[in-house]
């Protein structure tokens, strides 16, 4: 379970605000990757805080109207399935982390980043891998995150109905797979990410 012992540690070497930062869909064939910062109030205690991957659709919605509620700040960024084809997903992923934390008012002064890249931020990060499932911050991030992106989908799946972006939420199984050689690409698809579409 994820608790404060690396906030603490920030702390400890005179970090006073520190965010905890995740991602959620990276995977994806389709829509936005989208990224969270959260600052949480020193020992905060959220019931059931955990891995967003970890936790019922249920139990993240319960959780995300906590989280926003209960942390000096947070913010939610996404960066489009554009930017995922220009820039590559690694690059557009960051790119959505950097502008979540950009959102952070007050601001955070160091940044945990779930996941091993910690390049290109502007305050100083660690980057933490399987961060989730260590840390409160960066699990709060991946729910805030994690149910951005779900309810996109579920916006998306009604001006698009076809794909059934509510049932897999844009990730590549095989109705998702049918779906698109049925019907080709929609204006959300990332293009790069469908090359097994000309084979």
């Amino acid at each position: 379970m994820p608790d404060y012992q690396l906030e603490d540690l920030c702390r400890q070497n005179g970090y006073m605000a520190v965010c905890g930062v995740d991602e959620a869909g990276r995977g994806p064939l389709s829509g936005p990757v989208f990224a969270a910062a959260v600052i949480l109030p020193p020992g905060l205690e959220l019931e059931g805080l955990n891995d967003s991957k970890k936790l019922t659709p249920k139990k993240r919605d319960a959780l995300f109207d906590r989280i926003c509620a209960s942390a000096v700040s947070y913010g939610i960024a996404s960066a489009s399935a554009e930017e995922i084809d220009e820039l590559n997903i690694l690059q557009a992923t960051l790119l959505a982390m950097r502008r979540a934390i950009a959102q952070l008012s007050p601001a955070a002064d160091f940044a945990l980043i779930d996941g091993n890249c910690s390049k290109g931020f502007p305050l100083p990060v660690s980057a933490v891998v399987g961060g989730d499932a260590k840390s409160c911050s960066i699990a709060a991030a991946s729910i805030l995150a994690k149910v951005s992106r779900d309810r996109l989908c579920m916006e998306q799946d009604k001006q698009y109905p076809e794909y059934g972006f509510a049932k897999h939420k844009g990730y590549g199984t095989k109705a998702h797979m049918d779906a698109l050689r049925k019907y080709g690409p929609c204006p959300i698809h990332r293009k790069t990410f469908l090359k097994f579409l000309d084979t």
